[in-house]
């Protein structure tokens, strides 16, 4: 994913010392899940919470400016500020809510995007498409089986994912260079 990101970056004119700032962001990010995941997951929930909060005031604020889709704009800005307001008035609570929450999307996601893969194997997609298939929809069911458990290894895996991501990007910034 990041190698992408750099390789964007080549083409877009992306100065190779933002690419950098990037990557050393993760890496501090990255250290930071990995030593303290229960705090680090707490602050970046309530981040989040501010985004949410900040952009949902955005969202109501946009309907008296451009007043074409009123109702998507009120109903995710609504959304938006409540979703804000709860995070950030239980912030203890809110990490583990919205990592499960998270959890049991990425299960239900796997689940879907794996039978879509196995009916396409079945219409004659070949049997790598089954095999990824199959492979989704176990991983989907695991995840939903195991919510908790996945719950609390969240910040931990972004922490892990942050590292490698901030090391890959430091690197491509060099290159870039």
């Amino acid at each position: 994913m990041t190698a992408g990101v750099i390789e964007r970056a080549e083409g877009s004119g992306v100065p190779w010392w933002l690419v950098l700032l990037q990557g050393i962001a993760l890496v501090i990010l990255g250290i930071l899940f990995v030593i303290s995941p229960g705090m680090t997951a707490v602050v970046a929930v309530q981040f989040v919470g501010i985004y949410w909060l900040i952009v949902g005031i955005f969202s109501i604020v946009s309907i008296f400016v451009d007043s074409s889709l009123w109702g998507w704009k009120l109903f995710s800005g609504v959304l938006g500020v409540i979703a804000g307001i709860i995070i950030l008035q239980h912030p203890l609570w809110a990490p583990v809510v919205v990592g499960e929450v998270l959890i049991i999307i990425l299960g239900v996601e796997g689940i879907i995007i794996g039978v879509v893969y196995l009916i396409q194997a079945f219409q004659g997609a070949g049997w790598g498409m089954g095999l990824l298939g199959a492979i989704s929809v176990i991983i989907g069911i695991i995840l939903l089986a195991h919510i908790w458990a996945f719950t609390i290894a969240l910040p931990l895996v972004i922490g892990i994912l942050a590292l490698v991501g901030g090391v890959i990007s430091i690197i491509g910034a060099f290159q870039m260079k």
